[in-house]
């Protein structure tokens, strides 16, 4: 084949297409063999979803205080997105939102306590459910907070309905997160290590006695904690509401990187005869942080730096073991997170004041809980070993296109009323192109609204502010009773309100937010 090109000025030549112009064809061409092919062809899939990584916490975004060597190699092979997004700026919503492909404020979820019942309902498709009508077997291991059972939970007993009954053949969960009661490991349907001789309870609301609490024994406390945070004392750690029995059941913190991995690790295994698909959902770098003793004081930046090195490590430890099984190369590895960044949020461990030069939002304005950009701009790096090659890509995605985006290269077709608010973008995914979204809605106390460079935040309803829980806090919520507009590629920090100045663009992004609440449109 040959090609004329111009190159800085010079006149056109003529030449052979070198060889990775053939090696693209083939690859989108394998890649597409997967959809028409049947279950055993079909690659696996993993999702590590990390806990309040910023979009400049990794050395691939820019960190310097911080080493990350092995995510920054996945992203030296495969696709590193800079305009990737969560589809919520908290956790709970976030993860709602990735495994159903719907909205999280059209069930108004929100952040959950430790007892809340399962907010997915069980008749409602998600992607592991999806994934299993296509020959997968799936998995989920880490952090939860979706809720389980359906109310009034029997820790002692069956704890149902949970992950098994919306998809999932197996999960190993902390049921909420890791400043949260109850703090133990809940195994498919029993809470690990349970004994009916010390029975758990758990109460966000009566006071329980089993254990000391923060406000009544602070001497007691490994990090000092704000009032929310001062309930139940569990390792040290004073954690969100109260709880009684379990002893043998709770957890340590310091483990939860060692045992998360080996129990996706022993799911890969058991699972490795045919498809499979493992949510590996992270605890870091959620806080309380207590990295294991491997980590501690190894970072400038205190405890938040120490288990950013035990996240990169522990996902290495998990695709060490895919090559171990000659899995690498058929297998989709998507890395993200679940919201944007937060140094101080219930503990004193030092994340303000270790901070230094470090932005753990680069160059955004916000992080977690934030209606500004890094509230929900966040790391995407996707890999597959000789199925797509090392890119960088600025295309507009969300995790919400997950779900159709995954059901387009395994070839499953969805119904119309499924992931309602999803898209099949997965050749933006795997690096067949740059093109994805055209709108995206970003989701935090209001909603925002991203067109191009353009970003709209919708303002907030009358006699309703910021939470002042965030404002005591120093967190840049980016609320504000007036509509605000911003383009982003002159004032990446949201500064400049243009709100007044194109006042017609405000009136076409607020008429396209009612619509996609109301479903008049479909989101492009």
């Amino acid at each position: 084949m040959q090609k004329s090109v111009s190159r800085g000025g010079k006149p056109a030549q003529t030449f052979l297409a070198p060889r990775w112009f053939f090696l693209a064809m083939a690859m989108a061409l394998s890649v597409a063999s997967y959809a028409a092919g049947d279950s055993a062809q079909r690659p696996n899939i993993i999702i590590f979803y990390v806990d309040d990584l910023g979009y400049g916490d990794l050395g691939c975004y820019g960190a310097k205080m911080v080493k990350t060597p092995f995510i920054d190699g996945l992203a030296k092979k495969g696709v590193l997105f800079t305009d990737a997004h969560s589809a919520a700026a908290t956790c709970t919503p976030s993860r709602y939102a990735m495994l159903t492909g719907e909205h999280a404020f059209r069930s108004n979820a929100a952040i959950l306590p430790g007892d809340a019942p399962l907010i997915i309902p069980v008749s409602k498709p998600t992607l592991a459910s999806m994934l299993k009508k296509a020959g997968y077997t799936t998995g989920v291991v880490g952090k939860w907070h979706l809720g389980l059972g359906s109310g009034n939970v029997n820790w002692n007993g069956l704890v149902k309905p949970g992950p098994l009954e919306i998809g999932f053949d197996y999960s190993f969960l902390l049921p909420a997160t890791g400043d949260r009661v109850p703090s133990v490991y809940v195994e498919n349907h029993h809470v690990v290590n349970a004994s009916a001789s010390d029975p758990i309870a758990v109460s966000y609301g009566k006071k329980l006695y089993g254990y000391p609490n923060g406000l009544d024994s602070p001497q007691l406390l490994r990090q000092k904690a704000d009032t929310q945070h001062s309930n139940t004392i569990v390792n040290g750690i004073s954690r969100i509401g109260y709880m009684s029995g379990g002893a043998a059941a709770l957890w340590r913190d310091e483990d939860f990187a060692q045992v998360f991995s080996d129990k996706a690790n022993r799911f890969i295994s058991e699972s490795s005869g045919r498809p499979f698909f493992l949510f590996f959902s992270f605890h870091d770098i959620h806080v309380p942080r207590l990295p294991a003793s491997q980590f501690a004081g190894k970072s400038p930046m205190g405890a938040r730096g120490d288990v950013l090195m035990q996240m990169d490590w522990t996902t290495q430890q998990v695709m060490r073991h895919l090559r171990k099984l000659k899995l690498l190369e058929n297998t989709i590895v998507i890395f993200t997170s679940d919201n944007g960044p937060v140094l101080g949020d219930g503990y004193e461990d030092k994340a303000v004041e270790l901070v230094g030069n470090h932005r753990p939002a680069g160059k955004w304005s916000g992080g977690k809980y934030s209606a500004f950009e890094a509230g929900t701009r966040v790391p995407l790096i996707v890999s597959w070993p000789g199925k797509i090659a090392k890119k960088r890509s600025d295309a507009l995605v969300s995790q919400i296109d997950f779900y159709r985006s995954l059901a387009g290269v395994v070839g499953v077709p969805l119904a119309n009323e499924e992931a309602i608010d999803s898209q099949n973008h997965w050749r933006a995914l795997l690096g067949k192109t740059d093109v994805a979204r055209e709108w995206l809605l970003e989701e935090s106390a209001t909603l925002g609204l991203r067109q191009g460079q353009w970003k709209y935040i919708v303002p907030m309803p009358p006699g309703k502010a910021a939470p002042a829980r965030l404002t005591n806090k120093g967190i840049e919520t980016g609320l504000s009773k007036q509509p605000q507009l911003y383009n982003l590629a002159t004032d990446a920090a949201e500064r400049i309100n243009l709100a007044t100045a194109m006042a017609e663009l405000v009136v076409k992004m607020q008429a396209y937010v009612d619509g996609l609440i109301n479903k008049r449109v479909a989101e492009k």
